[in-house]
């Protein structure tokens, strides 16, 4: 079951109304100033870290606000000065930045020193499911008398604080549209520049990225270079649980398959929605890649063969790799009618399978058969350039003049 769910986490919000109240006569009283602060939901990682690099290498003073010790000993492996999020100075930090940079929300912040803050929000992937205002779960609050008046509660802070954002980058224009609809902002905010996050995928050589990734990948054992690597990565389901876990039978079929084709199966669910995915014997084709083991999946991608999901942002991210992509979702008929699609969720995965033994079938064909694996690589390829309009390993500097272009200062002492 998922440890966190969008009722439960409205609710939290509502509770801290007058926190956030202090919080704001705080900010009137405390100038800005021009330290750049990053937080990020998944930890050290993601676009934030990509735009960390950006902003530190043109010389502006950046702190990190970590949220517990594995992201403060992350942070210092690469260097990064943090704060931890939850504390006095972590407010002062927030309250004090000219610069706040998420990719969650605001509370990968201190939440209650951002109410006048400049708030760059790079969001954490191309929307495929509804998310944001365009989405009745997003103001889902628990079952209680007056939950109506919560609910509309809900949606008025959430727009209050979507408002705050001052720059928001997407993808490609396509992509633009949704968030634009998501957070209730105007194209002036919403800019096409490509997301930072995916800047790893193009960035050096492709063997330098096919290395690092390995290294990443073997943290859960060994990972020989004739070895098949698949990536299954099913979405959160808002508290619910996962319908595609396998049964014993399945599991048998699954590493079957595996050892018939010398691979490794991946698991990563969402980091708020862990599934009970271990087969019920120990076997070494099947390896758990939680978020605590690795924060961020996106620069392990490289070292990945196939990618298995339901409605998961990276099926638009692995076509960056021309990655084929095996869609299982046993309840996408349900999923759209509580959470809602932009578009046809057929128009992405036509064939997506219902069932494991439908996907087993699939897989079987693209890991056996050289043309299906072209042929999935291509169309993999295709709905990626549909929705990425660069692909250069510069999203993160064109996010960074965009941020510049909007009235923040160089840092002091440069021209």
């Amino acid at each position: 079951m998922a440890s966190f769910s969008f009722g439960s986490g409205n609710a939290a919000k509502l509770l801290r109304l007058p926190l956030y109240a202090v919080g704001r006569i705080g900010n009137l009283i405390v100038p800005r100033g021009r330290t750049w602060v990053f937080g990020c939901g998944a930890g050290i990682g993601d676009g934030a870290l990509a735009m960390w690099r950006v902003a530190t290498a043109e010389g502006h003073r950046a702190v990190w606000l970590v949220r517990n010790a594995r992201e403060k000993a992350d942070a210092a492996e690469l260097g990064i000065r943090t704060v931890p999020r939850d504390s006095i100075r972590g407010w002062w930090a927030t309250a004090r930045a000219g610069v706040v940079v998420v990719t969650h929300g605001l509370g990968d912040v201190n939440r209650y020193g951002s109410s006048d803050a400049f708030v760059v929000q790079l969001w954490h992937g191309i929307p495929l499911k509804r998310i944001g205002l365009d989405s009745p779960a997003t103001t889902e609050v628990p079952a209680v008398p007056g939950a109506s008046v919560l609910r509309r509660l809900v949606g008025v802070a959430y727009r209050s604080a979507a408002q705050r954002i001052r720059v928001l980058p997407a993808a490609s224009h396509r992509s633009r549209g949704r968030l634009e609809s998501a957070f209730g902002l105007g194209d002036d905010r919403v800019v096409v520049t490509g997301e930072p996050r995916v800047d790893v995928l193009s960035a050096g050589t492709a063997d330098e990225r096919r290395t690092a990734a390995t290294a990443m990948l073997t943290r859960t054992g060994p990972l020989l270079r004739r070895q098949r690597a698949i990536l299954y990565a099913p979405t959160w389901r808002d508290g619910e649980a996962d319908p595609a876990v396998p049964d014993a039978a399945e599991w048998v079929r699954i590493v079957a398959l595996l050892e018939r084709h010398d691979a490794i199966l991946f698991v990563r669910s969402h980091p708020l929605g862990e599934g009970a995915y271990a087969p019920p014997w120990s076997s070494g084709r099947v390896r758990m890649l939680g978020s605590s083991l690795l924060p961020d999946v996106t620069p392990a991608l490289p070292r990945i063969d196939v990618l298995i999901t339901d409605y998961s942002s990276l099926a638009y991210d692995v076509g960056l790799l021309a990655m084929p992509v095996l869609f299982l979702a046993p309840d996408a008929e349900e999923y759209s009618r509580v959470r809602g699609f932009y578009g046809r969720y057929e128009d992405v995965a036509p064939d997506a399978a219902t069932g494991w033994d439908g996907l087993l079938a699939d897989l079987e064909s693209t890991l056996a058969d050289e043309a299906t694996f072209e042929n999935r690589s291509a169309r993999s390829a295709t709905l990626s350039a549909e929705m990425h309009a660069y692909r250069d390993g510069g999203n993160a500097g064109r996010v960074y003049r965009a941020i510049r272009s909007r009235g923040i200062p160089a840092p002091k002492g440069t021209r």
